[in-house]
């Protein structure tokens, strides 16, 4: 049985130790084939056989774990929780700080040549250890309960998380102080230190450093924010002869929708009466409004500019183009990359590594300084802070969700983290010919007709075509009378065969039909001045003799040469394959710039020409029309689809580009070097940062307050780095 995807939300997690532990504790489960679990967006995509096990058992495992689940909410939904928890936490941190800062004074007391100036002594007498024990126990056992529970949840899962840490930091300080409070209280003349600032102040900043991280964090997620805007939230619906505004929710295919001039349109459909033009910048990414008239095709959120039109709506809302570029988006966003695991890896064993070091630290302070209890204690604290994986675990997700987001703004929409991470390294771009480098808008320019019904059979084959040959064909011949047509069948790559009118008739590319019909030499002569002047032929024979010719024309896109250039700045060799003639293959390199030529290849020979590229240590991406070139995309480590807004839902390759800018095609991989790069600094800054800070704190050179301000200002730096993507100037 196919496995079933299942979305869920997942809340709580606080580091990329609880999202490794969600993902493990579901891929564990008996029925799950494979689970991503990603911290940043708060969510889990299953894929699970149903027959074992089911979406509550999947939600327990989470809540099991530790953390909260539920299915995947709606935009609303979420973002309603969202800010919820938010309000929360901003509160719980405002009353932190306001307890906190009394013994934030406190800490003056502790500075050497400080200690017996008036401040210092003002501070002591007006903030007593009794007030300071006050106001540490509500900010840790209040405000911080909720490290207690995270730890508790996560030990109780038999993993370690940064709650763990936070946890064992903050209750060293503060149970040290109070077991001296005590102390005191029994005998007044001895002297004790208290750090109970230690403690409120480590979890205040640690509060303000999460604040700081979800406001950074949800910049990254406003790319879907911004296409989820551009839905058209009502429509005009037409019933019963009269206007009703209805949500554009409620829509069923079939009914009869009414825009207006100035309108968005509510959603896809097609064109019943009247005529308009509409800007489809949003889908095509061209600025130039489309003319539409009584059967085309509209995309829903496209803005009607002059005319009214009624249209039939053709798919559901969840169907629409602009949905499906979401589902892309998000789903791309869900994907980790394979780069992620190096970080999952680190995160599963980095906390417990930690606690032994902190625990070495406090055993050799303790034998350097004599039995200096308290000494030992912070330098243990202060190692247990700056350790914490936060940035580390951001390190990946965010630069994806960044760079996806950038993309689908640029119209790039990536199928996953995976493919951005491979594209990357492509260093071979091939390209389909027609209708990919080319307008694909073939016109006739060239007849040759040597048979009575050359014309009518050619009318007849290509009415049974979608391919633009025949349509440019079809076009050409106009009205016609209709052949009797019998069994036929297209041979791919070389064009059709069948009977017409009792007569055995072969129509195709001109090789195809020389390998089986004798050609005049002058006729031959007259169609390789065709193809020398870049024409494409299309030949028949009828009952084993040459009939006739079209020799059709077919300009290259406008803006290809530029993408030409554009890839080979970046070092990205380039290859044109096409079925076509070679002459008109090559004609068409030489014009644009194109490094190699493989002409007259078949849909397989395109396939079979990646692998050889491949196999010779090249990272290859196919750009096609994701039809024709499906078995060249599926094999190519990258396949870029064209898409063409209305068909874009069933495009086929690892990249789709919305609309049919080649520019485009640079600019993916511009974006996706760009991204990685990216993740790399973010993940030697972050293991920079741990690596450099660990020794530091062990060595007593950072007071625990200071390295809870490092460890926040390490994951928001982090964050922030990743949203320099969206900043990013493609060219």
């Amino acid at each position: 049985m196919e496995a079933k995807r299942q979305d869920l939300n997942v809340f709580g997690m606080t580091c990329a130790a609880c999202s490794t532990r969600v993902e493990k504790s579901l891929k564990r489960a008996v029925g799950v084939e494979r689970a991503s679990v990603n911290l940043v967006t708060e969510s889990a995509v299953v894929y699970y056989d149903p027959e074992q096990i089911g979406t509550e058992q999947l939600i327990d495992i989470v809540k099991h774990a530790g953390y909260e689940a539920a299915e995947k909410m709606s935009k609303e939904e979420k973002d309603a929780v969202l800010e919820k928890k938010f309000r929360r936490e901003v509160r719980q941190f405002a009353l932190s700080a306001v307890l906190a800062f009394p013994l934030l004074l406190t800490m003056v007391t502790h500075i050497p040549y400080l200690h017996h100036t008036s401040f210092a002594m003002g501070v002591d007498s007006l903030i007593s250890p009794t007030v300071q024990l006050i106001l540490a126990t509500v900010i840790q056992f209040y405000i911080g309960w909720r490290f207690y529970v995270g730890a508790y949840k996560s030990l109780r899962g038999k993993s370690a998380n940064m709650d763990v840490l936070v946890a064992l930091g903050t209750s060293a300080a503060y149970f040290y102080s109070l077991a001296e409070y005590v102390r005191q209280m029994l005998n007044p003349n001895i002297e004790a230190h208290y750090y109970f600032e230690t403690s409120a102040i480590l979890i205040t900043l640690i509060l303000l450093g999460k604040l700081l991280e979800s406001y950074a964090t949800s910049k990254t997620t406003q790319s879907i924010a911004g296409l989820l805007k551009l839905q058209s939230k009502e429509a005009v619906v037409l019933r019963e002869n009269k206007e009703w505004k209805v949500p554009v929710d409620e829509l069923a295919v079939g009914d009869v929708i009414l825009v207006r001039p100035g309108e968005k349109v509510p959603i896809d459909a097609v064109v019943l009466t009247g005529e308009t033009s509409v800007d489809e910048s949003m889908i095509s990414g061209e600025p130039v409004p489309v003319e539409k008239k009584v059967g085309d095709a509209v995309i829903g959120s496209t803005v009607n500019f002059d005319g009214t039109f009624q249209a039939k709506v053709t798919k559901r809302m969840d169907d629409t183009v602009l949905s499906t570029i979401i589902r892309l988006v998000e789903e791309a966003q869900g994907v980790k990359a394979p780069i992620q695991r190096l970080a999952d890896r680190i995160s599963g064993i980095f906390v417990p590594i930690v606690l032994g070091i902190a625990l070495v630290t406090f055993v050799v302070w303790m034998i350097a300084t004599g039995g200096v209890l308290d000494q030992s204690l912070q330098v243990a604290i202060a190692v247990l802070v700056i350790a914490c994986p936060c940035a580390l675990g951001l390190a990946t997700p965010t630069a994806i969700m960044s760079g996806t987001g950038k993309a689908a703004e640029s119209g790039i929409l990536f199928k996953g983290g995976e493919h951005l991470e491979r594209t990357a390294k492509v260093d071979t771009v091939i390209f389909d010919k027609t209708g990919t480098l080319t307008e694909g808008k073939l016109r006739v320019t060239n007849m040759l007709d040597s048979h009575v019904d050359f014309k009518r059979f050619a009318g007849a084959m290509e009415a049974r075509s979608e391919h633009p040959i025949a349509k440019a064909v079809l076009a050409y011949l106009g009205d016609i009378e209709e052949a009797r047509a019998e069994k036929i069948r297209a041979k791919a790559g070389h064009g059709m065969v069948g009977i017409l009118n009792d007569a055995s008739v072969s129509l195709g590319s001109y090789r195809f039909i020389a390998q089986s019909v004798a050609i005049q030499q002058d006729v031959v002569d007259t169609m390789q001045k065709w193809m020398e002047a870049g024409q494409t032929i299309v030949a028949m024979s009828i009952d084993g003799v040459f009939a006739g010719a079209f020799g059709l024309l077919d300009t290259p896109r406008k803006e290809a040469k530029e993408a030409i250039l554009r890839l080979h700045e970046l070092g990205v060799k380039t290859a044109i394959a096409s079925g076509d003639q070679s002459v008109v293959v090559e004609n068409i390199a030489t014009e644009l710039g194109i490094d190699e030529v493989y002409a007259e290849q078949l849909p397989n020979d395109k396939s079979d020409l990646v692998a050889d590229l491949q196999k010779k240590g090249r990272v290859v991406a196919f750009v096609g029309d994701g039809i024709n070139d499906a078995p060249a995309l599926a094999t190519a480590d990258t396949g870029i689809s064209i898409g063409t807004g209305t068909d874009i839902a069933i495009e086929t390759g690892d990249v789709t580009l919305v609309g049919h800018q080649l520019t485009l095609v640079p600019q993916t991989i511009q974006l996706s070097r760009a991204t990685m790069r990216n993740i790399r600094q973010n993940f030697f800054w972050a293991l920079a940062y741990n690596c450099a800070g660990i020794p530091i704190a062990a060595l007593g050179l950072l007071a625990p307050w200071v390295a809870g301000l490092a460890m926040a200002g390490s994951s928001v730096s982090v964050v922030v780095n990743a949203l320099r993507l969206k900043r990013l100037k493609l060219k």
